[in-house]
């Protein structure tokens, strides 16, 4: 697959880098570029970071980085199997417990939640640094909603996390979860709480927190014109694309 001229493997983390040593000095490169691929594509085009993601792994399988980023890839693209098997062996390679929140879920996406619910109360999760413990408590929400225990779901996710006032990498997450969790037991009043403390600490807007407020607050978008008044405004708009190219459109979008 293509790789554009301006990526040159460099862009990775040093620790990736490091790990690629291992690799002859060309195969290193090639198998960088394609990581750098996954990792700017996973969001937007998961599909195409997934086809790098093989590449890399069919060139350096025994390097965990390579496993991981294949992992997450397959995960980005819902191929649950096949994420939670490069997870499985990444943490073979390397020993650590990073992993072991994505793991849980992709049992989630498996449609095995009491499984994810074994592996939270593992005792791997105690090894877990804050964010990791953070990300397993909202796998573990997810399936007890999964199961339809939205109750359970809520307590699991109270916590000294969801109380405090600091602003998290992970707080956005954790506050929506907890509103979502909130309305789907019938409890709007505190759910539009939770949405307004979403609204105030999702910064980047990667929720759609704003949205789902003014949907229980009764607000509605609308048009600033009217249709009435848009059908005059277009009738007496001058023409400035002949009529048969108008018609020609019209006609493509039935």
């Amino acid at each position: 697959m293509p790789i554009p001229e301006d990526v040159t493997g460099h862009e990775i983390d040093k620790d990736v880098q490091q790990e690629l040593q291992s690799l002859p000095k060309g195969l290193a490169e090639d198998v960088a570029k394609n990581l750098v691929m996954v990792a700017k594509l996973i969001d937007e085009d998961p599909e195409q970071a997934y086809a790098y993601s093989k590449i890399a792994l069919r060139l350096a399988s025994r390097v965990a980085a390579v496993r991981e980023a294949a992992g997450f890839a397959a995960y980005a693209n819902q191929k649950y199997s096949e994420a939670l098997a490069e997870f499985r062996a990444a943490r073979r390679m390397t020993g650590s417990v990073e992993l072991w929140p994505v793991m849980a879920d992709c049992e989630r996406g498996l449609g095995r939640p009491e499984k994810a619910l074994d592996m939270a109360g593992a005792p791997e999760v105690h090894k877990l640094d804050k964010a990791g413990q953070v990300e397993m408590r909202l796998v573990a929400a997810g399936a007890r909603r999964d199961m339809d225990q939205i109750d359970a779901a809520i307590v699991t996710l109270q916590s000294p996390e969801l109380a405090s006032n600091s602003a998290q990498p992970w707080t956005a997450r954790l506050r929506y979860a907890y509103a979502d969790a909130l309305l789907a037991a019938g409890r709007e009043d505190e759910a539009r709480e939770w949405f307004a403390k979403v609204v105030e600490s999702d910064k980047d807007g990667s929720t759609d927190a704003s949205d789902r407020l003014a949907e229980l607050e009764g607000v509605e978008f609308v048009d600033a014109l009217g249709d009435d008044e848009a059908d005059e405004a277009l009738t007496a708009a001058p023409d400035t694309v002949p009529d048969a190219s108008v018609d020609d459109s019209a006609d493509d979008k039935d």
